[in-house]
């Protein structure tokens, strides 16, 4: 898609991104058509090229992943605009601010504690998350609805933000009541994660409790297996 061919609305939409990141990527996309996940690297420093693409979707502005051939021949991912006319009411507009109110009312509900791997973190160290991810619902409706949200750590957002960018239903088919029973979007309850048949355990240990898995780390090198494996071997021999 050429600049010539984008929409005034669209090209005023792309000249109000002013922040540093979406817009070297929409600045790049405009001059060059896409952009490169080795672009975003070698010219931008950003090692992880789906977060740099989803500041621009958080934006309101449509992109499409697609492959090309890297300077050395590897398979790689690129970024350009998508259709404009398919997006919808809600997501145009980019991501509402929430207010610390709201974040206070998250942690009064599940505590300093992330909602995916359940590890204990400062109250800053907290992300207020989308259950059903913002490209495929946009700002709820209801914004002030704490069952839509859930606290995440950092690592844990940046794998829901992976799991879900390679998800068949997050690239085409957006339907919500898919996301509301995926792990991702319902780690207490859920059928699938990104559409693939799976369950998910996350152990942390902390404290007293590296003792407990110092002995299991030792039993599973003494019977060399992964240390996942040997926990589900015990598993399986009660």
């Amino acid at each position: 898609m050429n600049k010539e061919d984008l929409s005034p609305e669209f090209l005023e939409l792309l000249k109000s991104v002013t922040e540093k990141r979406p817009k070297q990527v929409i600045d790049h996309i405009l001059e060059h058509g896409y952009i490169t996940q080795e672009d975003l690297q070698e010219k931008y420093g950003y090692t992880h090229g789906p977060r740099a693409a989803k500041d621009v979707r958080d934006k309101g502005i449509p992109l499409e992943t697609f492959r090309v051939k890297s300077s050395n021949g590897r398979s790689i991912g690129a970024y350009r605009f998508g259709d404009f006319s398919k997006v919808r009411n809600g997501v145009l507009g980019g991501r509402k601010v929430f207010s610390k109110e709201f974040k206070k009312e998250l942690l009064d509900i599940s505590g300093e504690k992330c909602n995916i791997c359940h590890t204990c973190y400062e109250e800053r160290y907290l992300q207020i998350d989308h259950r059903v991810p913002y490209e495929v619902s946009g700002d709820e409706k209801d914004f002030n609805d704490t069952k839509k949200y859930m606290l995440v750590c950092g690592t844990c957002n940046r794998q829901k933000s992976w799991s879900c960018e390679h998800c068949e239903n997050w690239n085409n088919e957006k339907d919500p009541d898919v996301c509301k029973t995926c792990y991702w979007g319902s780690p207490e309850k859920y059928k699938h994660i990104a559409l693939r048949e799976m369950r998910r355990v996350n152990l942390v240990f902390e404290r007293d409790e590296i003792e407990l898995y110092k002995k299991l780390k030792k039993g599973a090198e003494k019977d060399s297996y992964p240390i996942d494996e040997y926990i589900k071997n015990i598993l399986r021999s009660k």
